[in-house]
């Protein structure tokens, strides 16, 4: 006999949601996408090297910027602060926009819309015929730290 129940968990008001396919980028989509512009290869590089957010990439001012140390203030976490750190060579590029665009500690580094950031790397996609958002690039962020033996506990606490 039937359980009753049954045919509440699977009536059309309580389905499962459906899945969406993910589409992992491979590590030659990525670096082809690296731009000359010294502000969108930084964009780009900082969301799929170091897994940042683009929210929290747009709200990085000069003064979170030490080094090879990025100090993301009022994290999507909902921790005060979270500290990423650069690969050398984009830490290099980093220091050299800094100084090269004569930013103020309070400046934001990247002082573009989440819209305008979310449209350019929508048209790089395009470009490259991949279709792509910001978080795609932090979602490979992460695949490629894991599959470069990274371990699983460490990816979900840093990116």
């Amino acid at each position: 006999m039937k359980n009753p129940c049954d045919a509440l968990l699977f009536s059309k008001t309580s389905r499962m949601p459906r899945q969406v396919p993910r589409t992992i980028l491979d590590k030659e989509t990525v670096d082809e996408m690296i731009y000359k512009n010294p502000r969108n290869r930084l964009i780009l590089e900082l969301q799929a090297q170091c897994g940042l957010r683009i929210g929290e990439l747009l709200n990085i001012k000069a003064q979170d910027v030490s080094e090879r140390k990025l100090t993301i203030k009022e994290p999507k976490s909902g921790k005060e602060a979270e500290v990423a750190f650069m690969p050398e060579q984009i830490a290099k590029r980093m220091s050299d926009y800094l100084k090269g665009n004569n930013f103020l500690p309070e400046d934001h580094v990247f002082p573009i819309s989440y819209s305008t950031a979310r449209m350019f790397i929508r048209k790089l996609g395009s470009k490259l015929n991949v279709s792509l958002s910001p978080h795609d690039l932090r979602r490979y962020s992460a695949t490629y730290a894991s599959r470069n033996g990274v371990p699983l506990e460490i990816v979900s606490k840093v990116i």
